[in-house]
């Protein structure tokens, strides 16, 4: 199990090598990059540089990009109203510009060496049919052959309240699309407000290639610390343990539980020590 940190924790800033560091000290093993023009402007040549360099200059692996979730420009509020990035939306317009902004992001991989993308297939609200079966096949075709000269390998993402991306519809995108080549990653926030997460683990099984972990009280994607909320760890802890060992855990805590430097690097690594005496305490169930 290889120990990431998402940069999501600091997306009320722009992203710098300091932040980088930060995650470092925290005991990250790699990081994700959150894909936000205010925070990560992948349309930006310098920023874009800069992350490049830092990853160059440090042996720490940019595990993934996650893909935006809106195209937002220069000068809008931190509450971005600009659309929201939907490959599967009904009407075909928007989700050609959906498209075109994800591989904005995915050009970003010729310079900041990440190997995976975090992908969202619609949003809130969106329902399952034929109609979207296609749509969803479509967009992650046209999106692996744009990702895969790139050395990145698209990662689709379980959504609470969103009928297009619960695991048992995700693995169908997989089957009928024979995309072999195509992982999941499993959010155990979202699975804990929608049917669970031990039945989403089951589901999705070994194509989990990555792991969003944070907590929540079962009734808003808050994005807890671990042992915040109500997931049980040790029951969650044994069931991710099962799984392949060739995935990311990756803690991706909300903005707004940032703290100075010295109590971040501390509660992450406390966070870390925390999820691993709940899988010691699941190994003494078994």
């Amino acid at each position: 199990m290889l120990k990431a940190i998402s940069t999501h924790i600091f997306l009320k800033h722009r992203l710098h090598g300091g932040h980088l560091d930060t995650l470092t000290r925290a005991g990250a093993e790699a990081i994700e990059i959150f894909a936000n023009r205010r925070h990560f402007d992948y349309t930006s040549r310098a920023q874009v540089k800069e992350i490049g360099e830092w990853f160059r200059g440090n042996a720490m692996p940019a595990w993934a990009l996650h893909a935006p979730l809106r195209a937002e420009g220069e000068g809008e509020s931190e509450r971005s109203t600009g659309p929201a990035i939907n490959v599967v939306h009904v009407e075909k317009s928007r989700r050609i510009d959906s498209m075109d902004e994800v591989k904005r992001a995915l050009e970003a991989a010729e310079q900041v060496p990440f190997t995976h993308l975090i992908l969202h297939l619609g949003e809130r609200g969106d329902t399952w049919s034929p109609r979207t079966l296609e749509h969803g096949m479509t967009a992650v075709e046209h999106l692996r052959a744009f990702a895969r000269p790139l050395g990145v390998q698209i990662l689709l993402e379980n959504l609470e309240k969103n009928e297009v991306a619960e695991p048992q519809n995700l693995m169908e995108i997989l089957s009928v699309g024979h995309f072999d080549d195509i992982g999941l990653c499993l959010d155990v926030g979202h699975a804990h407000l929608d049917d669970g997460i031990l039945p989403a683990i089951d589901t999705m099984g070994p194509r989990i290639r990555s792991v969003h972990v944070h907590d929540n009280a079962g009734e808003k994607d808050a994005h807890l610390w671990p042992g915040d909320g109500t997931i049980a760890w040790p029951e969650t802890m044994r069931a991710l343990e099962a799984l392949a060992k060739s995935r990311a855990t990756v803690l991706e805590i909300h903005p707004t539980l940032e703290s100075p430097e010295g109590p971040l690097v501390d509660r992450f690594r406390r966070t870390w020590e925390f999820l691993d005496t709940a899988g010691l305490a699941s190994q003494d169930t078994r």
